[in-house]
């Protein structure tokens, strides 16, 4: 896996891939509806053109092309994610997204830049929001050392790289990094965008399920810093 002067992941060589996009191509193209196509397409904000097909569709769909293919290594998992994220239609981007939540277990590290690299194309929630808690934060669940990573795509330009970092931790439960969940929820308490100020209370609503006074002791210490939207969406299960 390289990296080019541009600082984007080139797609690695993968006998593995191949398979799997001719497989995937035919069999989505082929079930395509366009009356459906539409209005997802109008519902996800036109991040995307779509094929049209449901959830439960496109899962069965996608057993079919993964039925009798060898585990992937990493290699694999990242040329099958880089070159269905060159195709246009969503769906495909969806299928990436579970084959790396199945598979996530077979990389390290290293694999880091490449789901950044997700996330900061054709940038939307229903790509964003399962990365950041299912890939990443396996990730880093593996190797703490990538919390120094995610220290630095907190305080990002890039809303999504800064959504990624407040969620990666969704699924952690008692292993949450309680500081730095707070830290990071500080740093982005006055972000004027409202996918951040979503995220800050998503986390926290999340955590709290965990630790719900430790949620509620935070938000009355810092509940002024924070947009109203981040404090109801925090308190929604736990109240004030």
């Amino acid at each position: 896996m390289g990296v080019t002067g541009t600082g984007t992941v080139g797609v690695p060589r993968s006998v593995l891939a191949d398979t799997l996009l001719e497989r995937l191509t035919v069999t989505y193209a082929a079930a395509a509806d366009s009356e459906r196509a539409g209005p997802m397409r109008a519902y996800m904000k036109d991040v995307a053109p779509f094929l049209g097909l449901t959830t439960p569709v496109r899962r069965a769909l996608s057993r079919t092309v993964v039925a009798g293919t060898a585990r992937p290594d990493e290699a694999d998992c990242t040329a099958v994610a880089l070159r269905c994220w060159q195709l246009p239609e969503r769906e495909y981007h969806y299928f990436a997204v579970d084959y790396l939540r199945r598979h996530v277990g077979r990389c390290s590290s290293a694999f880091l830049p490449v789901a950044r690299q997700l996330v900061t194309t054709v940038s939307w929630w229903d790509t964003v929001d399962l990365i950041a808690a299912h890939v990443v934060g396996a990730l880093v669940a593996a190797d703490p050392g990538l919390k120094r990573d995610m220290d630095a795509w907190i305080v990002d330009d890039d809303l999504w790289v800064a959504r990624t970092a407040l969620l990666h931790q969704l699924r952690y439960k008692d292993r949450t990094d309680t500081e730095r969940l707070f830290t990071y929820c500080l740093r982005q308490s006055g972000h004027p965008d409202f996918f951040v100020r979503k995220a800050i209370g998503w986390c926290l609503r999340e955590y709290a399920k965990t630790d719900p006074e430790a949620v509620r002791a935070f938000l009355a210490r810092e509940r002024g810093r924070f947009a109203p939207l981040s404090v109801r969406e925090a308190l929604k299960n736990i109240g004030a």
